[in-house]
């Protein structure tokens, strides 16, 4: 895994070009990504860490996935992405975690995730844009599943879809690890 000093580097080195290249002055990004100016500037500036969910509004507000804000180098055609290479963007004390495996820009932001919920945690998120879709695989465990306030159970070897524009968490209420594969698909910007 890079460490966190190169995401944090790469992150802010992105995110200064893709706003100038949308050109959105840092007010303008604040006011579309409900990031705060001071946040912008100091994430630009690599001084911060940033939740994934700043991370997250920041991606929808400029159209771009999070593996485009923390994409460390330009690649070929064919992108392969090593193990070591995946960023791990958040984690718990208890061993929970989401890593970002891969991620591409055309036609719109995609990414491929693989995620690790420990017994009794989640991770909550706020609506995506409209016409976000996600896809989920459990592989082991039971995934209870939270869209709009509404509760699904999904359990190892099985795979869920659903519209992402709404509120929605993903947990972990039983005795084992849930071990998943996510994989987020954003319209383009319009």
């Amino acid at each position: 895994m890079p460490d966190l000093e190169h995401v944090a580097q790469a992150l802010a080195r992105n995110l200064k070009h893709l706003r100038q290249e949308r050109g959105y002055s840092l007010d303008a990004l604040a006011a579309r990504s409900g990031v705060s100016r001071g946040m912008i500037i100091q994430i630009e500036q690599a001084r911060t860490n940033p939740s994934i969910g700043t991370v997250v509004r920041l991606g929808d507000a400029l159209g771009v996935s999070i593996a485009g804000l923390v994409d460390q180098a330009e690649g070929p055609t064919v992108r392969m992405v090593p193990s070591d290479q995946a960023v791990r963007l958040w984690e718990t004390p208890a061993g929970s975690h989401g890593t970002l495996l891969v991620g591409t820009e055309a036609p719109g932001p995609l990414e491929l995730w693989t995620w690790r919920l420990m017994p009794g945690e989640g991770h909550d998120s706020d609506p995506h844009p409209v016409g976000t879709a996600e896809l989920i695989r459990v592989e082991t465990g039971e995934l209870t599943l939270m869209v709009d306030g509404a509760e699904f159970h999904v359990p190892a070897g099985t795979t869920a879809s659903f519209e992402a524009g709404a509120s929605h968490g993903y947990h972990n209420s039983g005795s084992v690890p849930v071990e998943m594969t996510l994989a987020i698909s954003v319209p383009p910007p319009r």
